[in-house]
């Protein structure tokens, strides 16, 4: 079968749109042998050998493989790291680690709970453009209660460096001092940090709890698990 070159790379699980096609525009990808830089050039997934810096590429690959991982604090969120810090794949069961995975978005290091692994490409482009994100809900610990008013700026939107945010939803949770359920479309950088410390708040713990309609539920710190079809499907829907 044929296809381009970005899709054929994706597909195979080599990772992000983005990642693929960055390393075709700088001349790491050679296809029978012969450098290509051509994001639109043809391939045959069956008969092409692909190489990206060296390494053959499996046009191929075993079944897509989507994970949830209950990410604890002081694990980054990358697949591999120069500087030797520990990442989510390190501290996936051994069966998974050789898979492709890679992190469908970020939790910062000091953010615990859901995260989502996957070897499809597609799926992560799905899940990770502006135009169909997700709402991501989190539990957020301060040292004090929000002022109604602050609730209210949360609610319209928080001024930030990048610009205003889209409106969160807020809640206080029952039984727990000083937590907030907030819920937001959004994923900038250290988005929900950003806006409580732009109302003079300072986040304790931080938590993803839900993207979509899939919940974190019970799934211990630093455990993983396999989604069932229905729930990716529910993802992508």
């Amino acid at each position: 079968m044929r296809t381009t070159l970005l899709k054929a790379l994706v597909g195979a699980g080599f990772g992000p749109r983005r990642k693929a096609a960055d390393a075709v525009m700088r001349g790491a990808v050679t296809v029978n042998g012969r450098t290509v830089d051509d994001l639109r050039h043809r391939v045959d997934i069956e008969s092409d050998i692909v190489t990206v810096e060296g390494h053959r590429v499996a046009l191929k690959p075993p079944s897509p493989l989507y994970l949830m991982l209950n990410k604890p604090a002081g694990v980054i969120c990358t697949a591999s790291d120069e500087r030797g810090r520990k990442t989510v794949i390190d501290i996936l069961p051994e069966k998974y680690r050789r898979r492709g995975l890679h992190p469908v978005g970020r939790l910062d290091r000091d953010t615990t709970g859901l995260l989502l692994l996957t070897s499809d490409g597609e799926f992560t482009q799905g899940l990770t453009h502006p135009r169909y994100e997700k709402e991501k809900e989190y539990l957020v610990r301060i040292g004090s209660s929000l002022s109604p008013e602050d609730v209210r700026s949360l609610e319209r939107g928080i001024q930030l460096a990048d610009g205003i945010t889209h409106p969160a939803s807020i809640r206080e949770v029952a039984g727990e001092p000083f937590t907030y359920s907030v819920a937001i479309h959004e994923g900038r950088k250290r988005q929900v940090r950003r806006m409580f410390a732009a109302l003079g708040y300072r986040v304790r713990r931080l938590e993803r709890v839900r993207i979509g309609g899939l919940w974190l539920g019970g799934l211990p710190p630093g455990e993983a698990r396999e989604l069932t079809p229905d729930e990716v499907c529910s993802l992508l829907t």
